[in-house]
């Protein structure tokens, strides 16, 4: 075989061994229906619903820990009661930064670190369209720390009660499942209606 004829087969390789890992690196364009899979599968692997998380305490579950990220302040005056705070805020107006402050970082990063991960990890922050706690969660699954958040706030959990409850709820006092100061509290254990039942679908 001439020298010629082995320059072009190399050559050729080289070529089609390039385009291969290009054709695996570069990435796949998803249709809409893989993006819609994709949004879903995403949606029931991150959020707990408000009710879910009600009949857990109604029933006295403890497989769970509930994370208030507010501020120490805000956390003291009212939080969903059993909730430990474990505060992205160092004052009601002041967030913690993640770029400046690598103190605050480590010290957030290190207290998740020690939550018992056996048990389901809920965070939750001020509002339904709230950022902190998305925020929180990519930081924390960029050091391997995985966390689910509820899919309302504080807000709406003090004062939209029926915003988010069913109707049978919606009786229910709210202020039942809120709780003062630096302790956490434990919820009651009661018998309530609740819509969400026990098939697949339930809430």
């Amino acid at each position: 075989m001439s020298f010629k004829v082995i320059l072009i087969a190399l050559f050729a390789g080289f070529l089609a061994g390039g385009s291969a890992a290009y054709m695996l690196k570069a990435p796949q364009k998803l249709s809409n229906n893989d993006l819609i899979r994709e949004f879903y599968l995403t949606e029931n692997a991150v959020h707990i619903s408000p009710h879910s998380l009600r009949k857990k305490m109604d029933k006295g579950y403890k497989n769970f820990i509930l994370v208030d990220l507010r501020s120490p302040q805000e956390y003291e005056q009212e939080h969903i009661i059993g909730a430990i705070n474990i505060p992205t805020y160092k004052d009601p107006n002041t967030s913690i930064s993640l770029d400046h402050e690598q103190e605050e970082k480590e010290r957030l990063i290190g207290q998740f670190r020690e939550l018992d991960f056996s048990k389901e990890i809920i965070t939750y922050c001020y509002s339904m369209p709230c950022m902190t706690g998305r925020k929180v969660g990519k930081l924390l699954a960029e050091n391997n720390i995985y966390v689910k958040t509820l899919n309302i706030g504080w807000n709406e959990w003090k004062y939209y009660w029926g915003l988010w409850n069913h109707d049978v709820e919606v009786k229910v006092n709210p202020m039942d499942y809120v709780a003062s100061g630096k302790e956490p509290g434990e919820p009651k254990v009661r018998e309530l209606p609740s819509p969400c039942g026990k098939g697949e679908f339930s809430c």
